[in-house]
């Protein structure tokens, strides 16, 4: 737990990371139901000046747990969870049912002919392709979200907020920097903004300050619906027009 805190606060520039929220999870089964879980045993949070006055070296990691104030299981053998402190809370979003859109595309699909919901569910797929967990968010309600990803990695996962964009010229730079407000409104990890096109010069600086945004523009996309989906599609981009997102 220690050297995961540690690692984070590694990173350059090292401002960019001021304070780090560690949980430990265990794969185990329920032994009720036989069900698989995974229980948080230990939760621990600290801050840079906090963690910046440990030497590592010569502590009892035990008594460093218990000095920073981390939640600890009482009964770790018997897998008796804790509540952990940073715990992505998914209740503040309405989700849509799924909708198989992957499987109704027939011959070369054209992206920017598809509904805005046929290609937020699209995206969705995608993500779970790759082995995140991902909801479609209701148009009316999304505070600036179209879909809401999970990274169930324990290292690098987290909460991603998605946008989905089908358009046919550049994606605004008014645009990005929403996405990282609404990044920080919902303490999300990522944020991930999907287009049809492209984005511009100022919008990949933006990104590449921020550091928690990836963007992934039209000819990725195609690239990624064939390797993980099956799909040949067709980007469909007109030139002179914007189509609706």
């Amino acid at each position: 737990m220690l050297l995961t805190i540690r690692d984070a606060f590694d990173v350059q520039p090292h401002d960019l990371v001021n304070e780090v929220a560690v949980n430990g999870h265990v794969s185990t089964r329920n032994k009720a139901t036989g069900q698989p879980e995974r229980p948080c045993l230990v939760s621990v949070t600290a801050t840079r000046e906090q963690f910046d006055q440990l030497v590592l070296t010569q502590l009892d990691a035990t008594e460093c747990l218990r000095h920073l104030n981390a939640l600890v299981s009482p009964h770790p053998h018997d897998m008796e969870a804790v509540r952990p402190f940073f715990d992505p809370d998914l209740s503040r979003y309405r989700f849509v049912d799924e909708i198989d859109i992957a499987a109704g595309l027939d011959g070369r699909p054209v992206l920017v002919s598809l509904t805005p919901t046929e290609f937020e569910h699209l995206v969705r797929q995608l993500f779970e392709a790759t082995g995140m967990h991902s909801w479609v968010t209701q148009a009316s309600r999304d505070d600036g979200v179209d879909a809401v990803a999970m990274n169930p990695d324990p290292l690098i996962g987290g909460l991603c907020i998605v946008q989905a964009k089908r358009y046919s010229k550049a994606v605004p730079i008014n645009d990005v920097r929403a996405l990282a407000g609404t990044m920080d409104d919902t303490r999300a990890g990522r944020g991930i903004l999907v287009t049809t096109s492209w984005f511009g010069k100022q919008a990949h600086d933006f990104v590449a300050r921020n550091g928690r945004i990836q963007l992934i523009e039209g000819p990725e996309l195609k690239h990624l619906l064939a390797e993980h989906l099956g799909l040949d599609v067709v980007i469909g981009v007109q030139k002179g027009k914007r189509q609706p997102s």
